[in-house]
């Protein structure tokens, strides 16, 4: 596998997985926030951030990490595999609280330039609320793709499965939901 998706929610610990299996598969790592964000946490134009996306993604080799649902369609029909942190609300986001707090005005290495960590109501109800507005619609996209993903349920099984070796034949293709 040489083009890898890294998914879940805020605080799961995306960034840092990435960055793993980028160092233990010898690929390039690419990490959405930093592409995405211009300093002070300005967004870019629709079309300028799909035509980065285009490029990105467009690399023979990668692990991208980050959810961004306006372009997960095509990372999805570009990737190979899916690595999906499905960690429940009380693992994810007293992370997220922790990572927000102890870094407060400092910019994390994943993260654009001039666009240090803060506490940002919106961003914290968009994780607050990722299990029920986002994971459904994400779930459903990748049940679509039909492409293989790796599931890990808990920070102890993804530590283990990394310990492993992150072995990659354990993706499962996902099955749509049928009515």
């Amino acid at each position: 596998m040489e083009r890898i998706l890294v998914l879940g929610p805020c605080g799961a610990g995306k960034s840092t997985l990435a960055a793993r299996l980028g160092e233990m598969l010898g690929l390039p790592v690419v990490h959405l926030d930093k592409e995405y964000w211009r300093a002070g946490w300005r967004e870019p134009d629709p079309a300028e951030w799909h035509s980065r996306v285009e490029q990105l993604i467009a690399r023979p080799r990668w692990v991208m990490d980050g959810n961004y649902g306006s372009t997960l369609a095509r990372r999805l029909e570009r990737a190979q595999m899916a690595v999906n942190l499905d960690y429940p609300r009380r693992v994810f986001f007293p992370r997220l609280l922790w990572r927000s707090l102890s870094r407060l005005g400092t910019t994390r290495p994943d993260m654009a330039a001039g666009c240090p960590e803060r506490l940002d109501p919106e961003f914290l109800r968009y994780a607050w609320r990722y299990r029920k507005d986002v994971l459904p619609r994400r779930e459903a996209r990748i049940a679509r793709s039909g492409l293989p993903v790796i599931d890990l349920k808990t920070p102890r099984e993804t530590a283990d499965w990394l310990a492993a070796g992150a072995p990659l034949d354990i993706a499962r293709p996902r099955r749509p939901v049928t009515a």
